[in-house]
């Protein structure tokens, strides 16, 4: 009996209307149990893969499923953000290992942003262009980096973000799973509230769909009516590329949010000790009686 009452999570994803095949994989683990739940968290995920033919697909879903397996297999690693990252390294180095086993001269690879939440903490792993997002009451932002050429152009002044939009070489990503022995895994962590809402998605649906729509979206609409018709959105506008999204809301952990807002509580309240208030107030008169009696004194004299 899985846990519930804590995340309310859709994923999906689409061929688009001009690719033949889908290259995208969407994925997720979530806890059978409280004590699952605290050994592996929840996981999701949307890998977006490089190749033509069969080899996108195939990489895009071996590489989640090895991420997956690699991460609960050692739950052993008390840090959770390294755990991820390295679960992501043992995917690279096993997607790596069937293209050498296939022998067919094939380029597989694919992107991954990856989100595992334990708690009220989320530890976010990206490589390659697939974005992951945080929607706060209103206010939507990427939180992972573009690892793409036209990233780097925009970060470096050559081109601006508008021209990014249309460049020829926009699809040109630096790293990705399965393309080196050690690509540059970027890792992000965030504090979550009860409503929070984690947005995973492939290039495919940002190209046609921008932020301020997907955060409209996101505020109104349940996490899988939300999906289908960002999804749905893209696809009218175009559907250039395959279309994935991980739609994941935070509805919160009652053990930590409540003990959160103890502590905030009791920082904000401070207990007035009366003991010692009443002794002060005791100091402050004996030494107002001793002042009167000293300028008495004086006058006298």
């Amino acid at each position: 009996m899985k846990v519930k009452g804590q995340i309310n999570a859709h994923l999906g994803t689409a061929t688009g209307l001009v690719r033949e095949h889908n290259e995208d994989f969407v994925a997720l683990r979530e806890p059978t149990d409280q004590e699952d739940e605290q050994q592996n968290g929840w996981i999701y995920l949307v890998a977006d893969g490089v190749g033509g033919a069969d080899a996108g697909e195939v990489a895009s879903k071996y590489a989640s499923e090895q991420m997956i397996a690699q991460f609960v297999t050692n739950d052993d690693e008390p840090d959770w953000g390294h755990r991820l990252i390295n679960a992501m390294h043992a995917a690279n180095s096993n997607l790596r290992q069937l293209v050498a086993e296939r022998n067919d001269s094939s380029r597989m690879a694919t992107t991954m942003v990856a989100a595992v939440i334990h708690e009220n903490k989320v530890f976010i792993g990206n490589v390659g262009d697939s974005r992951g997002y945080h929607w706060r009451r209103g206010h939507f932002q990427q939180v992972t980096n573009d690892q793409s050429l036209v990233a780097k152009l925009v970060e470096e002044g050559a081109i601006t973000e508008a021209e990014a939009l249309s460049h020829p070489r926009r699809n040109v990503i630096l790293y990705s799973l399965g393309s080196e022995n050690k690509p540059k895994i970027d890792l992000f962590e965030l504090t979550l509230l009860p409503n929070d809402i984690l947005f995973l998605c492939s290039d495919g649906l940002t190209r046609h769909v921008t932020d301020d729509e997907i955060s409209q979206f996101l505020g109104k609409q349940s996490p899988e009516e939300a999906s289908n018709k960002l999804i749905q959105l893209a696809n009218q506008r175009g559907g250039e590329d395959n279309i994935s999204v991980a739609i994941v809301q935070y509805e919160g952990n009652t053990a930590v949010d409540t003990a959160d807002t103890h502590v905030n509580m009791t920082t904000t309240e401070p207990t007035i000790n009366k003991a010692a208030l009443w002794a002060y107030t005791g100091l402050l008169t004996v030494v107002l009686i001793f002042l009167i009696f000293f300028t008495w004194l004086m006058l006298r004299v």
